[in-house]
């Protein structure tokens, strides 16, 4: 990602969620007037067993992320965590876009960098299953996946997924669509 590409990707970010940085964990306090928790099996089980619960772990988030960027490019952020500042390697189809301290420990070997690189592609479905699968087993943590105008966030977990919508109509349309893979919790987590 060029030096142009970073800024561009940087303002985009801080127009639409000015109140936190692109960490996935911390967007929910925020922005919870457009935020909804789905999971991704049956009564809120986190991990699965087998290829059948794999097959409804990735049916729940393609089926999301299609309803989200359908015929879109997006953005697929993923962070690469680490106590050094240096930026890391990371794979070729995806461009450095910037790095974060997360926490700011005095004791240098506690300090946690959080180091983003973003690709640009077209949105279809299955195109990031094996990303996916690692995420649903806690292999990669912190993966956002972004319309390129920033207006919509899919944060996948080992567990489920945080969406974040434009707008809390939006937000309760498709949490409406989806009730039956929300949580029990008050809370929504």
């Amino acid at each position: 990602m060029s030096g142009g590409g970073q800024a561009a990707l940087t303002e985009l970010w801080q127009r639409r969620w000015p109140s936190c940085p692109p960490v996935g964990y911390k967007l929910r306090d925020p922005y919870r007037d457009v935020w909804v928790r789905f999971h991704s099996l049956p009564e809120s089980k986190r991990y699965a067993e087998d290829e059948g619960e794999y097959a409804v772990v990735l049916e729940r988030y393609n089926t999301i992320l299609d309803e989200l960027f359908a015929g879109a490019d997006v953005y697929v952020i993923t962070p690469v965590w680490a106590t050094e500042a240096e930026v890391p390697s990371f794979q070729p189809d995806a461009g450095y876009w910037q790095s974060l301290l997360v926490e700011d420990d005095p004791d240098p070997e506690f300090r946690t960098y959080c180091h983003l690189f973003a690709a640009r592609r077209p949105w279809r479905r299955g195109c990031i299953d094996e990303l996916l699968r690692d995420i649903a087993d806690d292999t990669v943590a912190g993966v956002l996946i972004a319309d390129i105008w920033m207006q919509r966030i899919h944060h996948p977990y080992d567990g489920g997924a945080d969406v974040f919508l434009a707008t809390s109509e939006e937000r309760d349309r498709m949490r409406d669509r989806h009730a039956d893979w929300l949580s029990s919790h008050p809370s929504g987590l």
